[in-house]
């Protein structure tokens, strides 16, 4: 094996300043597995960390994403959970591995990967073995390289915190990578599933992947419209993609003691809505910042049993990681993935 590898970092926070660096393959200690990376699933949090630093404390150079797939190339003596060979996927909060989340009130843990810990970005990766799971047998690197963080947010709201049961009224908002994992998800634990969003042909898509009612947000009130599908009854769950004032809407749609999963940030770090469906309908409000690795395996367990197939807008090369980031601001329909 080569002791040089590429990855791609950045000196310094800002939208441009990404590059490719030739850097010495990591060593391993005696509890650390090295992994050759397969493939790296993006979010959108990625993008917003090289842009603006999300107020983490970066180390620099900086490797972004924390998402990954790969193959385990080399072990250290103490190691008892992987061999040579293996196929692995990442953890997003290393050190999570069940239970309730390390932190406390005044300084709840944000310990992730392609964050205060190195990216995954890179050909080559030296962590504790702890920090991988074993990947899916039925997906590829690209779909197993989706799960660690997109994946995980969905299974953790509503199957591991959520309890979903069948015949439950789960809203499903837009038709990014969590969302879509949601509708896979719900559709397989039994579930009714109304999917909503701005673009008709993504509507067409979310219904042929199994939704069962589409809203467009843009011509129709979506609120209203879940009202009408069941028999106002409201929604079970919902997974608020977008936070902001947009929370407001959904504790409007939510049933009483349905429950709202605060997932995204796209319209704002400051949610706010009407203080009257929260006392009224008392709904449980629950912030998700993905899950624990145990919650992680759970998640390959059903993959393989189920038959789930996460959906990939787009795979890109490695030396186009600066146009698949850019494919975030186009909305993609499910992942954007880079393949090594």
């Amino acid at each position: 094996m080569s002791k040089w590898m590429q990855e791609w970092s950045t000196e310094a926070v800002g939208p441009h300043k990404l590059k490719i660096a030739e850097r010495k393959v990591p060593e391993i200690g005696e509890r650390d597995v090295l992994v050759r990376t397969t493939a790296v699933s993006l979010n959108y949090r990625d993008k917003l960390i090289l842009e603006s630093g999300m107020g983490l404390e970066l180390t620099f150079p900086f490797v972004p994403a924390s998402d990954m797939s790969g193959v385990v190339d080399a072990v250290g003596k103490g190691v008892t959970g992987f061999k040579p060979g293996d196929r692995v996927i990442s953890t997003f909060a290393p050190g999570w591995l069940d239970g309730l989340r390390p932190g406390n009130g005044r300084t709840p843990a944000y310990d992730t990967l392609g964050g205060v810990h190195p990216g995954l970005l890179s050909e080559y990766v030296a962590f504790p073995e702890d920090w991988f799971v074993p990947a899916p047998k039925s997906l590829d690197a690209a779909e197993a390289s989706t799960l660690p963080c997109a994946g995980l947010t969905a299974w953790f709201a509503l199957i591991e915190k959520g309890q979903l049961k069948p015949g439950d009224r789960v809203v499903v908002q837009g038709t990014g990578g969590v969302a879509l994992f949601g509708l896979q998800i719900a559709k397989a634990a039994g579930a009714e599933v109304i999917v909503t969003s701005s673009s008709r042909e993504k509507l067409e898509k979310a219904l042929a992947l199994g939704a069962d009612h589409g809203i467009n947000r843009l011509s129709e009130d979506w609120v209203e419209r879940v009202y009408a599908l069941t028999d106002d009854h409201g929604a079970d769950h919902i997974l608020e993609i977008a936070g902001g004032a947009a929370l407001g809407q959904s504790l409007k749609a939510v049933a009483p003691d349905g429950r709202i999963s605060v997932i995204g940030v796209l319209e704002g770090f400051e949610v706010s809505g009407p203080v009257a469906p929260l006392l009224l309908k008392s709904p449980v409000l629950q912030g998700i910042s993905v899950g624990h690795r145990r919650a992680l395996e759970d998640l390959v367990d059903a993959v393989d049993r189920l038959h789930l197939k996460p959906v990939i807008d787009r795979r890109y090369k490695f030396t186009e990681a600066r146009e698949a980031l850019a494919h975030l601001d186009r909305g993609p329909f499910g992942k954007v993935v880079i393949e090594f």
